[in-house]
């Protein structure tokens, strides 16, 4: 379920047309949803022309090409074609002046494409599946707390550490963790850094977590 909207997130303005119009025009579902989106990123773009490609909704509708040729139909997208590529520019002032330097030349698409996506974050809860076991209530908790406290790339790391040592326990990948946000944590630059590392959490300060080929439940 939706948790709303929180405090901190920033709202994007919305043309009133898109109310007054489009929203009681619009049945297809894939068509709105690629309106909504070519909406919100041209209003969170820095560049003053937003241009659009079809894999940039790739991940939003299942046929982006169908969406874009039913939204370019429409008139609230325009389609315009440059060196055997298609783009795709908001039917406004800017982009109607954009497309039309596009047509001349006198304008490069490329230069306000949108950027490529950041790397997608771990999952925790599939990476402790994937590599110590199944989830219980009890640790689904633990991962959630965790998730809040730690950052995605720690927790990743630290479960890699645990696998590579065979101690495939929660607590052991926790202890780590707490050791990291107390003395503080270098990024490890390489597979053999983590090795180096995991085997310095061998011995000693977690000690009492090292059971040989234990996993956990809680």
């Amino acid at each position: 379920m939706f948790p709303g909207f929180s405090a901190s997130e920033t709202f994007v303005p919305i043309p009133e047309s898109f109310f007054r119009r489009l929203l009681r025009e619009i049945y297809d579902a894939d068509e709105l949803k690629a309106t909504l989106y070519a909406l919100w990123l041209a209003a969170s773009s820095e560049s003053q022309v937003q241009v659009f490609r079809k894999e940039d909704f790739a991940d939003l509708v299942s046929d982006p090409g169908s969406a874009l040729n039913k939204a370019t139909a429409r008139g609230t997208l325009l389609r315009v074609e440059s060196e055997a590529q298609v783009y795709y520019l908001l039917n406004s002032p800017r982009g109607r002046a954009a497309a039309e330097a596009i047509r001349k030349g006198e304008f490069d698409p490329v230069r306000s494409l949108r950027p490529a996506p950041p790397a997608e974050h771990p999952n925790i809860f599939r990476l402790y599946e994937e590599n110590i076991g199944p989830l219980t209530p009890l640790l689904a908790d633990a991962l959630r707390d965790a998730e809040q406290t730690y950052s995605p790339e720690w927790v990743a790391e630290a479960l890699e550490i645990a696998v590579t040592r065979n101690k495939r326990n929660w607590r052991y990948v926790e202890a780590i963790l707490k050791r990291w946000k107390e003395e503080g944590h270098a990024q490890k630059q390489n597979q053999r850094d983590a090795q180096k590392s995991s085997r310095r959490y061998s011995e000693g300060q977690f000690a009492e977590y090292l059971r040989n080929g234990e996993t956990d439940s809680g």
